[in-house]
């Protein structure tokens, strides 16, 4: 039947009878190759919500890289500098706009990216189809996909690389259900629109805005709209370089995103993009290596020696000094919380990884306590209004 779709197991492989039911007669979600799972479709739809709501926000096109049903990366298209490319290991330079939505949004986190669903607001064109070739990627969801392109998907991971095609103009229902346990839970959609008039209540004695950091906190918000409570997100030259989600404590979920938004940055440290690799060393290899060397004084010995065995020679490590004032150089990092700081401290935290503006619905009894410390820092604070919970 055209309603349902058959997958090939739930969560886990023993957990059989997985399907897909439509409440239309014709499905809006074609699999164009490939065999679905059930996280595969949890993954895949996220995603294309994401990206379907960040390309209606900006304008621009946009892509995700998904892994257990939050961001590990989202973006939108821009420009890609040669340090960027490099620091991603990509010799590639003449890439269409949706390849460089894309190669930014797995770029955010490219060790939370491996194995990942993917997803585009555009028609994936050769350009694309050739940069998820070199990847380790579990899927694709996109709009439309050119022949060629599809071709060149079809052919990854031995013919069972899954291609999946979304009707862009479609729309769920205003109630969604989930069963837990036998019992049926029931809620309007959450149809928050997330766009620049979200941003206009301003808390903080610095109320100076770029258009850049602002379309950073855009990207950062309508990624929390599909990240796992608790969560918080990072986010610099419209780009996701850091998210904390599924995190009990609010402080823990900060700490999480600005840790991997400080190594996102420190990625393109010259001595980082000194690193000589040993020869065959593939790129989700290098990438643990990079994010070896940058723990390099947390490390074991054995550790250090097991590193060193994939580098030709190994260069003297960052120093938390050194580290400290490589990010101070940036401008323009934005966080955006999905639920109110309960302290100050999540404050602190965030001004040690260079964040200048923040995004955050208020309400706490300790706003006043917050705000102040975000003042101390001189920091440019909002307060939506607006709670992005996911669960």
């Amino acid at each position: 039947m055209d309603n349902i779709l058959e997958l090939k197991y739930g969560c886990n492989p023993y957990q059989k009878n997985a399907k897909v039911l439509f409440n239309s007669p014709v499905s809006p979600l074609k699999v164009l190759n490939g065999t679905p799972s059930y996280i595969n479709i949890l993954d895949a739809l996220a995603a294309w919500q994401l990206v379907k709501e960040l390309k209606a926000a900006t304008g621009i096109a946009s892509a995700a890289s998904f892994k257990h049903v939050s961001p590990a990366g989202a973006a939108i298209a821009k420009e890609l500098d040669s340090t960027f490319l490099k620091s991603q290991f990509i010799s590639e330079t003449n890439l269409s706009p949706v390849s460089t939505a894309y190669v930014r949004a797995r770029g955010g986190d490219r060790m939370c990216a491996f194995g990942d669903a993917a997803a585009v607001s555009e028609t994936v064109d050769v350009s694309l189809a050739n940069i998820i070739k070199s990847e380790v990627s579990d899927l694709i969801i996109a709009p439309s996909y050119d022949p060629e392109a599809l071709k060149i998907l079809k052919s990854k991971k031995k013919g069972s690389y899954l291609v999946l095609q979304i009707d862009p103009a479609y729309e769920p229902a205003d109630i969604e259900s989930k069963t837990v346990y036998g019992f049926t839970l029931q809620q309007s959609r959450n149809k928050v629109t997330i766009d620049k008039n979200l941003f206009n209540t301003i808390v903080t004695a610095n109320k100076n805005m770029s258009t850049e950091a602002l379309q950073s906190l855009i990207v950062a918000t309508i990624a929390l709209k599909y990240t796992q409570s608790n969560s918080i997100t990072v986010a610099y030259d419209g780009q996701l370089i850091g998210v904390g989600a599924g995190q009990q404590s609010r402080v823990h979920c900060l700490r999480l995103a600005c840790s991997k938004a400080d190594k996102w940055f420190l990625q393109q440290h010259p001595r980082v993009l000194g690193l000589e690799f040993i020869d065959g060393l593939k790129k989700p290899e290098k990438a643990n290596v990079v994010d070896q060397f940058l723990l390099w004084d947390e490390l074991s010995e054995n550790e250090k020696q097991l590193m060193a065995t994939q580098l030709k020679t190994v260069p003297e490590s960052i120093s938390f000094e050194e580290k400290m004032n490589s990010i101070q150089q940036y401008n323009g990092i934005s966080l955006s919380s999905d639920a109110f700081f309960p302290f100050r401290d999540n404050i602190d935290r965030a001004s040690r990884s260079n964040v200048q503006y923040i995004a955050q619905p208020g309400g706490s009894l300790r706003d006043d306590i917050c705000i102040a410390a975000a003042d101390e820092y001189n920091m440019v604070m909002f307060n939506t209004e607006t709670r992005l919970f996911t669960h």
